[in-house]
């Protein structure tokens, strides 16, 4: 053990025994200086849990390294203070404070309006657990300045994390995000932080916004009478425990579905995740008892949430009577192929009509818009980007939807932030309209590749734990910029994106175009003769590098799904290999 190591968390957590902090506190912090295996001790206090470009996410319990009412407090009150610089000139600053499920959610979120109170600007606070769109979503409605949500979305149940908005419902990009992190880490000492609250600047919010985000959420639709002739069409939904059985059921009667098959055990809200390892509905783990029970009622469709409702899980039935997890990028694409298809239906395409996918998401996306005069404009992994596409082109162009390949959709521009409770009823209509032309969602799924092109995707992800792993992962980055591949998969690489530089290198020609983004990012792309693109990314926070790897192939019709779907998976498997991923 590093005795230096061990000592300057020893003083650090001595501090934590001082009267500024409360007797629970205390006394965790002390059974953690008494154990004889000090690794939890270390773990606790060896850094500061650091607030990001998203806010903040840990491990719940005593130490700087940890989620608790200090760590809390203190990116609270850096926040706070930011504000009253920001909007000085306002007579009445206002946020909206939101929470999950999750164990001390309701206790964080009450310190935190709290705190925003005690620094004169006004807090409204939900009076129980809502969905993080619906905080977005508030943000908007109310005319606030910024906003804060509870949740450590479908991390393991011992986590807990802190979402910070800004005035337009969307998480922070530059320059808020940089100054915000600059102002939190100026609060230096528990006595900077006001725990005083001013209750009269404390509102209770519920009903009111509940009913107007649904009200909202249920103006997308753009088939009703498909809805009404197939309202009886049986659909599992799950919320996993969190809190989308708070508006889902709600939103899907609004839409008219009235035949929702609950999963009774998953519909309670609990910070346990009882009966799931992991509350995510990308793992087939987590789908396992909707499934169980679309295969006992019949149920041909599969929705889930995931704890804070903002990612949706779809799982369909093939031919053969299987049932089959659909994976993020062809949820994207069902949506945005829908809600493209379906305005050029309704004659409501003018050539001002944009989506947007983020750069490791597929690229039949594009395919669909260009095929349907859309136009579709790529981004940065995560929805503040989507966001920001959206506000670059507000009151110049028609939002259709946006989306990533990690199970989050958009169809709206009310919220600035993934939206399961409008995509699930979305997606329920999709399964109506397709069933109006005699198809359900697996048959819709492969007439789209039809159309457009067959498209397979896979990520990995090669985890390297530690300083050493940390300086490999920087090492294979280094490698890949230094030596690029020339071939993939039998297939010349032709085209190479760099984003930390911004560098477009077509390798047939040799000319370098710059890329129009808004910053950099250590993203780097190859693309192949035969249509493939590999997307390689380090992780921000997670000792990881991510693969994203997407190939073509010829589908001669539509009996030869599978068949491709097969071939697709060895070409991936051949494209990592050359890459040397295991």
């Amino acid at each position: 053990m590093d005795k230096e190591l061990l000592q300057q968390c020893i003083e650090r957590a001595e501090k934590w025994l001082g009267p500024q902090y409360d007797e629970e506190t205390r006394r965790e912090v002390k059974r953690m200086l008494d154990a004889e295996d000090k690794s939890e001790l270390i773990d606790a206090f060896y850094k500061d849990l650091e607030f990001g470009t998203g806010g903040l996410r840990g491990i719940m319990g005593a130490g700087t390294n940890r989620m608790n009412i200090y760590t809390v407090g203190a990116a609270t009150q850096g926040l706070a203070n930011y504000l009253n610089d920001c909007f000085k000139e306002l007579p009445q600053i206002s946020v909206v404070v939101g929470h999950d499920v999750r164990h001390n959610s309701r206790k964080f979120a009450e310190l935190v309006a709290d705190i925003f109170s005690a620094n004169g600007i006004k807090a409204y606070l939900f009076d129980g657990c809502r969905p993080t769109p619906e905080v977005s979503y508030a943000i908007r409605h109310l005319g606030c300045q910024s906003g804060v949500n509870i949740t450590a979305s479908h991390n393991p149940k011992e986590y807990n994390g802190y979402k910070a908005y800004w005035s337009d419902g969307a998480q922070m990009i530059a320059p808020h995000d940089v100054e915000t992190i600059a102002y939190v880490n100026a609060i230096t000492s528990v006595e900077q932080i006001k725990f005083t609250p001013n209750k009269d600047l404390i509102q209770i919010i519920g009903k009111d916004v509940d009913d107007a985000f649904l009200k909202d959420i249920h103006g997308l639709s753009l088939s009703p009478e498909a809805d009404k002739r197939h309202a009886d069409m049986k659909i599992v939904y799950t919320p996993i425990h969190g809190v989308g059985s708070s508006l889902m059921y709600d939103a899907l009667k609004m839409w008219g579905f009235n035949n929702i098959i609950h999963v009774d055990a998953q519909d309670v809200q609990d910070g346990d995740f009882p009966t799931v390892v992991s509350p995510n509905p990308e793992n087939p783990e987590a789908m396992q008892m909707a499934i169980d029970k679309a295969r006992e009622t019949g149920a041909s469709v599969v929705l889930a949430s995931d704890p804070d409702a903002d990612r949706i899980g779809l799982v369909v039935r093939d031919k053969n009577g299987n049932y089959q997890l659909v994976n993020g990028n062809q949820i994207v694409m069902i949506f945005l192929y829908y809600l493209i298809t379906r305005n050029v239906e309704l004659g409501k395409i003018t050539g001002k009509e944009y989506c947007v996918k983020t750069i490791v998401t597929t690229e039949t996306i594009k395919r669909i818009a260009e095929a349907n005069n859309v136009t579709c404009y790529d981004c940065y992994t995560g929805f503040k980007w989507i966001a920001d596409v959206m506000r670059n082109l507000e009151g110049t162009a028609r939002y259709l939807g946006g989306g990533e390949e990690s199970y989050g959709f958009l169809a709206e521009t009310f919220c600035r932030d993934k939206d399961s409770v409008s995509a699930i009823p979305l997606m329920c209509e999709i399964a109506a309209w397709a069933a109006d032309n005699n198809l359900d969602l697996y048959e819709l799924l492969i007439d789209i590749y039809a159309k457009y092109g067959f498209s397979r995707e896979r990520g990995v992800s090669v985890v390297r734990p530690g300083k050493s792993g940390a300086d490999e992962i920087v090492a294979m980055m280094k490698n890949f910029r230094e030596n690029p591949p020339k071939e993939i998969a039998g297939s010349k690489v032709t085209l190479v994106k760099d984003y930390a530089d911004l560098n477009c290198t077509d390798l047939t020609t040799g000319q370098i175009t710059k890329m129009n983004f808004p910053t950099t990012s250590n993203v780097l792309q190859f693309f192949t003769e035969a249509g493939d693109k590999i997307s390689i990314r380090p992780s921000g926070t997670e000792p990881k590098i991510k693969f994203y790897i997407e190939v073509r192939e010829d589908m001669p019709s539509k009996d030869k799904y599978e068949e491709t779907v097969a071939i697709a998976d060895k070409h991936i498997d051949k494209v990592l290999e050359d890459l040397g991923v295991k």
